[in-house]
């Protein structure tokens, strides 16, 4: 690095000094700053960091403790022995964590059959909820508080203990047994985390379905899951108006349901065979033992879209939440002090990664039972003392536009994680800013079939917005241009994983796995064996990476992943169009995609009306949380010579102006 940028990065450092006396002014300030000292910076200095771990703070942290433990003098040092030496990463990691076993693992990692599918803890026997628990009985393990309230709930280890053992007995008492499967249809309450953990402790498997899905798509989920049975609640809250859950489940014709009912109302008119969550409940004791299994058992089956239009059904084991737990443990650096914000659901799998990641870290759990865009949900986690904060950048993006955190300091907070879809640089220093720029953000990006991250941040390396520092512990990558060679830095290309790793799936339920993840891929450095994932990202200098959103025909609409095809099903169904092409771009270069449709109308169409009317239809059959960011007509859409629509082509042209 050269001297000119050592004295950009004192100037900030000195800048961030005056804004914690209360000298820095409003945030446009801030970025005028930030953008002033950094203007000229050479590229091959790396992005402008805008947080700086102090050597006190890296000493103290999970890695800094884990480098000393190790011998190792750097974080690149660390890194690199983690994905040349693997069973000795994940054997130190576990190890450190204290994951229980009812009986010990034969080994760490057995690759005798390829690192397309390896045997992680061959001969082990365990259940991962028993790592859940293993904290005083009157230590706090989830906080919640809900819109239109600023009261808090306190939940200790005991009493979640206590719930969840409820629930998992009540599952032996009405006739389920291990491996039969159970629908959580609700939003993210201390009930909710109760019955996850109670339905993985006794041997069964949860069937994350999000709450904002429509009938049909519920219908679709719980049928490919195999579902036995459904928990949801009658309605819920946000925005000042109520969503009515049982009513979906009932159109969605979903048997056996277990119904929480609203607080304050009369109990909810059952359908035959269905029960009030207090009767499934009972009053027997709580059971005390958990179900322990193979590893490889299936705890969980979450979805994530694809390019086909059904969702692909990927099934968790025991090991993902080991991943949770490790990525937690080293990249968001928790502990036992933190309490841990997310505004997630349990139908995504950061729901079910937050549930594991504070809990077999020690942490507390912080829900938010609301809208969490407005000044509510900004005061709970400052008075929730939340240490760490997760977050999606339309969330952000919302915060910052609406004014909705005015006069609401997140003092306490030392770290924030961003995941879900790219992130602006903009957007992202202000949310700093909300902290001081005592915490930075650690960027974490990964999915559903990796249990985890891929590439993230650490609290060892300067953190500069809206980019990553380093691929996760235990899992390397390589970024692949066009001609199927290293994409040189500076430019995109896409992301190849080099299993293997805790927390890859190995199974799909509705796909050929080999094909999804492996067939047709190039090969990697030495020959290796490359997993196809299907982000765009470019390396930078000084070790920085950007997002640069999907290489294949999905988005992120809001932090969920959604195919272009599955958008396409439902908007040719307008009487209006003859066809439409659904794309996401980035209109600012950088930040949230958003959805564009190209649409080739019949006849005499106004674009605002049926953009409107688009719109409508994505909300009712898929999705509220979709939106459509511009509708273009078009007389046609560019295809290959085969047929296949040219979504890149559109998204580039779009870009072009």
């Amino acid at each position: 690095m050269g001297t000119e940028a050592d004295g950009q990065e004192q100037l900030w450092r000195a800048f961030i000094a005056q804004a914690r006396a209360g000298e820095g002014g409003e945030f446009q300030q801030h970025w005028e700053a930030f953008t002033s000292i950094y203007a000229g910076r050479e590229e091959r200095d790396g992005p402008p960091p805008a947080w700086f771990p102090e050597p006190a703070q890296v000493a103290g942290s999970n890695l800094g403790r884990f480098m000393a433990q190790l011998g190792i003098g750097d974080y690149a040092a660390l890194f690199a022995w983690s994905v040349r030496e693997r069973a000795a990463f994940w054997q130190k990691a576990l190890a450190r964590l204290g994951i229980v076993f009812a009986r010990e693992p034969e080994a760490i990692l057995d690759a005798s059959g390829g690192v397309e599918d390896p045997r992680w803890l061959p001969g082990a026997l365990m259940n991962c909820v028993d790592s859940c628990f293993r904290q005083p009985a009157d230590k706090p393990a989830i906080v919640s508080g809900r819109e239109g309230s600023d009261e808090r709930r306190t939940v200790t280890y005991a009493e979640l203990e206590q719930l969840a053992g409820r629930f998992a007995a009540g599952l032996v008492r009405h006739g389920f047994a291990p491996g039969d499967a159970l629908a959580l249809y609700m939003p993210m309450t201390v009930e909710c985390v109760a019955a996850y953990l109670g339905i993985v402790r006794a041997g069964c498997v949860v069937i994350s379905i999000a709450d904002s899905f429509p009938p049909a798509e519920l219908q679709k989920r719980f049928e490919i899951g195999g579902g036995a049975a459904i928990l949801t609640v009658e309605s819920f809250e946000r925005a000042g108006r109520s969503i009515e859950l049982y009513a979906k489940v009932r159109e969605a014709g979903a048997p056996r349901a277990i119904v929480i009912p609203s607080e304050g109302g009369a109990a909810p008119d059952l359908r035959d065979g269905d029960l009030l969550w207090e009767d499934f409940l009972g009053d027997a004791p709580p059971a005390s033992a958990s179900i322990a299994a193979d590893p490889y058992a299936v705890t969980n089956i979450l979805f994530s879209s694809g390019t086909t239009g059904t969702p692909k059904a990927i099934p968790w084991t025991h090991l993902a939440p080991l991943k949770c737990a490790v990525d937690g443990h080293f990249h968001q650096d928790l502990g036992g002090d933190d309490v841990v914000a997310w505004p997630t659901n349990i139908g995504w799998m950061m729901g079910p990664w937050l549930i594991y990641a504070a809990l077999m870290n020690g942490g507390t759990i912080a829900l938010y039972e609301g809208v969490p865009t407005g000044a509510g949900f900004g005061r709970f986690v400052r008075d929730a003392g939340v240490t760490m904060l997760g977050v999606v950048p339309s969330l952000v993006r919302a915060w910052r536009t609406a004014g909705a955190l005015e006069g609401i300091q997140w003092d306490g907070v030392r770290v924030f994680s961003s995941t879900g879809e790219p992130s602006n640089r903009y957007d992202y220093l202000w949310l700093m800013s909300r902290a001081a720029y005592r915490a930075p953000v650690i960027e974490y990006c990964g999915g559903t079939e990796i249990g985890g991250g891929y590439i993230t941040g650490t609290v060892v390396q300067p953190a500069s917005p809206a980019t990553f520092t380093t691929p996760a512990l235990g899992l390397d990558l390589v970024i692949l241009g066009e001609s199927g060679n290293p994409a040189p830095v500076g430019e995109p290309g896409e992301v190849f994983l080099q299993p293997p790793s805790i927390g890859l799936s190995q199974t799909l339920l509705n796909r050929d796995h080999h094909e999804v993840y492996y067939a047709g891929t190039p090969a990697g450095p030495d020959g290796a064996l490359l997993r196809r994932h299907g982000d765009r990202i470019v390396r930078m200098h000084a070790g920085f990476f950007k997002a640069q959103g999907r290489a294949d025909d999905t988005m992120n609409l809001g932090g969920i992943k959604v195919g272009s095809l599955e958008l396409e099903r439902v908007l040719n169904t307008h009487p209006g169009v003859y066809e439409t092409a659904a794309v996401g771009v980035q209109p600012e270069g950088e930040g949230a995609e958003r959805l564009v449709v190209y649409a080739v109308v019949r006849g005499s169409v106004d674009p605002d009306s049926l953009k409107q009317e688009l719109g409508a239809q994505l909300a009712k059959k898929l999705n509220p949380l979709f939106k459509i960011y511009d509708l273009v007509p078009a007389e046609q859409l560019p295809r290959t010579a085969s047929g296949k629509l040219m979504r890149r082509k559109l998204r580039a042209r779009y870009l072009e102006g």
